[in-house]
């Protein structure tokens, strides 16, 4: 028997409810997607959003009151996974029990114990963060979060650093992506001034 794409706990429906009713807004639907991988875990991202915003391909779960859209990309990692409620004395929110391997892929198993491993501890201390979205081929693609959005030294980061770290350390990938909409971060985009030092170099 194949395993739901996503189960709802009880606590979890309810609090979701809850959301759904002080948005005062009809047809709302809950997005559940997979933004990317960091640390050994998926980061997830939960938004409400019009039902009319359903895409064609778009996995629907009837949450119980609601309807849950899973792009394809997602569906496939969240698949037998469970969203809970949590709330204890020190913090509560949602979090999602995932059975599925982070990666399956040796490739990309060894660019994100790079990034884990070494990219990631180097960008911290500037308030950034590295997230591998895919490999595809002889590709990485990767998005730079926190500090390193929008900053006018990602480029030099990005080949100065995450480049050469990744393919010293891992042969078969050949090109690094950089996916980010460096337009959109904390820190206008400006161009990198020459002689700048990446905080990996």
């Amino acid at each position: 028997m194949t395993a739901p794409i996503l189960t709802i706990s009880e606590a979890a429906r309810a609090r979701i409810l809850d959301l759904k009713a002080a948005e005062e807004q009809e047809g709302l639907a809950l997005r559940v997607e997979i933004t990317g991988r960091s640390g050994g875990s998926f980061r997830y991202d939960l938004q409400f959003v019009d039902e009319a915003e359903k895409n064609p391909d778009d996995e629907v779960i009837d949450g119980g009151g609601f309807q849950v859209f899973i792009d394809p990309k997602s569906a496939g990692d969240l698949r037998g996974a469970t969203l809970e409620w949590v709330e204890t004395s020190f913090q509560s929110g949602f979090k999602i029990e995932n059975p599925n391997p982070v990666w399956s892929d040796p490739t990309a198993i060894a660019v994100q114990a790079v990034i884990d491993g070494k990219i990631n501890p180097g960008v911290a201390g500037h308030g950034g963060f590295v997230t591998l979205l895919e490999v595809r081929g002889d590709t990485a693609y990767v998005s730079l979060g926190g500090g390193c959005q929008g900053c006018g030294m990602a480029a030099v980061t990005l080949k100065q650093g995450i480049e050469v770290m990744i393919k010293e350390a891992v042969p078969a990938i050949h090109d690094i992506v950089d996916t980010t909409d460096h337009a959109g971060g904390t820190n206008p985009y400006f161009q990198p001034s020459k002689g700048g030092e990446s905080p990996l170099s």
